[in-house]
């Protein structure tokens, strides 16, 4: 997962609205958004890595979040695990974050975002394994935590946030693009009259293509030709079979969790409006 948007307890009844691009090589064997099974019977939505096993961003049947980006850089990657274990670890657990960071070692993946939350006890974290990389997060809904060495990340209060290929925030042109669109229609979500809308101009910004200005452009040791390709929120880059392969919405209102993911042909955004809408309550049987 390379862009995404969240907003975290920004409304009384909508305390999560996300909106979030997959990209990664075409000829990666993927299964699309469905209902699954971890160990221990925990269910799981969310689409799968079925080269890894794991998953890029899920959610659990009683209530846990997970979500992951890469920290891109220009140096082949050599870790010997998958991130994506990392995900359905934590939505296959009940414990709290300390039991969870308890037997990672970081070193042992390549560099990496997540974000963990609980919806029921509203509780979210955002860590990484690159401890320079902490991005531009305000120190007032970004709260630092004493964390095991070679660790990185802060406990997330209410806010609307941002998350690709680098920090938690980092001002990249396609991050602030789907920022700002996420927090100009989260007082319409849900809503009659508006939902649709709101809803149509998140999926403009999911799938538009155009590249930000080279001088915009950040430098991740990848070339700059390979950079402007990558700026766009939905990244085509046919020369490398490489890019945007699903698009998510994702919103929890009143108890509900409502999903809609598009998957995306190799030769561009597939229609706006074909996602199919799932609707899952979460339960409280874990708590």
């Amino acid at each position: 997962m390379c862009l995404i948007a969240f907003a975290l307890q920004a409304r009384p009844d909508c305390p999560l609205l996300l909106a979030a691009n997959r990209d990664e090589h075409w000829q990666r064997p993927t299964l699309p958004l469905h209902t699954w099974q971890l160990p221990g019977s925990v269910t799981v939505h969310s689409g799968r890595d079925l080269q890894a096993g794991g998953t890029w961003l899920g959610f659990s049947g009683h209530g846990r979040v997970a979500m992951l980006t890469n920290v891109r850089s220009g140096l082949p990657e050599t870790a010997p695990r998958s991130r994506g274990e990392l995900v359905t670890r934590w939505l296959a657990g009940d414990g709290d974050l300390d039991r969870w960071l308890e037997p990672v070692a970081p070193a042992d993946y390549g560099g990496f975002n997540i974000v963990l939350g609980d919806l029921q006890r509203a509780s979210w974290t955002w860590l990484s394994n690159q401890p320079g990389g902490v991005g531009t997060a305000s120190p007032d809904t970004c709260n630092a935590l004493p964390l095991p060495p070679g660790w990185a990340g802060c406990r997330l209060g209410a806010g609307v946030y941002g998350l690709s290929n680098a920090g938690l925030d980092t001002p990249w042109p396609k991050t602030l693009a789907l920022k700002g669109t996420l927090a100009s229609v989260l007082p319409h979500w849900g809503l009659p009259n508006a939902h649709d809308s709101a809803r149509a101009q998140l999926l403009q910004t999911l799938m538009d293509m155009r590249h930000a200005p080279v001088h915009a452009c950040p430098d991740t040791g990848v070339p700059p030709e390979m950079e402007r390709q990558l700026s766009s929120p939905f990244v085509h880059m046919p020369g490398r079979a490489y890019g945007t392969r699903s698009s998510l919405l994702a919103g929890w209102r009143n108890g509900r969790l409502d999903l809609e993911e598009w998957t995306h042909p190799v030769d561009g955004p597939g229609p706006a409006g074909d996602g199919p809408l799932t609707h899952w309550p979460i339960g409280r049987s874990a708590y």
